[in-house]
């Protein structure tokens, strides 16, 4: 079924992202195609929708706002209009053996990219947090789609807070920050990420470590000890009195905290 959002593109003539249009976006940001929305359901579901119809590696879905953003497990992402970036990019990797990484990868690369509009060094949080302080400012969302046994295309969903409505309890950056400029840093970093294949690297893993929000913090869930770091395979690891742990799944909730 064709997404009544992907069915009908809305006219380049009408629809702007920051006083550009698609067309002038997909220039800056070279990538192949660009779809603007004032406003859509979710970016990550026409996404789906384009994948589906043979859309190329690096097209981009961006909306102003989102009625029905979320996150991992279900959750809702509250999207406003022009408080964040809210997007979606499809990519078709040739290899499935970077996906049990790929949502740390892009973090990875996600907050150096956010480090020159934010007001302190961007910090991680397992599985595919991005927090300012003790605040989250991004989120990523990776859902994969499969053609029999391959790998076909896998949506990526990115969520920015950069100026938040001030009753939310969440991170920003900078005020002033331009959301093109932030677009023109964190879209080419999203996408060189994808270049690298298999685990974890030692250096990604260095990089990680020199980020991690959790590391030797209590947690009570998705196991209780203390964190003790992540693994080349994407697992956290958690020290109790068992021994260290691997967790491949779950939330991360850190004790005595909000988040």
């Amino acid at each position: 079924m064709i997404h009544p959002e992907a069915r009908q593109f809305p006219s380049v003539d009408r629809v702007r992202y920051e006083h550009r249009s698609a067309d002038e976006l997909q220039a800056l940001l070279c990538l192949p195609r660009v779809v603007l929305f004032d406003e859509v359901g979710s970016t990550l579901d026409v996404a789906h929708e384009l994948g589906d119809q043979g859309t190329a590696a690096g097209t981009l879905v961006l909306a102003d706002a989102q009625s029905a953003g979320r996150g991992r497990m279900g959750r809702s992402w509250r999207s406003e209009p022009g408080s964040g970036i809210w997007l979606t990019l499809v990519e078709r990797p040739a290899t499935d053996d970077a996906l049990g990484v790929l949502a740390l990868r892009l973090a990875l690369a996600l907050a150096p990219a956010l480090d020159g509009f934010s007001s302190e060094c961007v910090q991680l949080k397992w599985p595919n947090d991005v927090f300012v302080g003790d605040r989250k400012l991004a989120g990523i969302l990776v859902e994969a789609r499969w053609r029999g046994a391959r790998l076909d295309w896998v949506a990526i969903g990115v969520g920015i807070n950069v100026h938040p409505p001030a009753e939310l309890d969440v991170g920003g950056l900078l005020s002033g920050t331009d959301r093109l400029t932030v677009l023109r840093s964190v879209v080419p970093a999203l996408r060189s990420a994808l270049t690298t294949t298999g685990r974890l690297t030692d250096d990604e893993l260095r990089r990680f470590r020199d980020r991690d929000l959790a590391l030797g913090k209590r947690c009570t869930a998705p196991i209780e000890g203390e964190v003790a770091g992540v693994r080349s395979d994407g697992a956290l690891l958690v020290a109790g009195p068992n021994g260290v742990e691997a967790v491949h799944a779950g939330s991360l909730v850190l004790a005595n905290t909000h988040y």
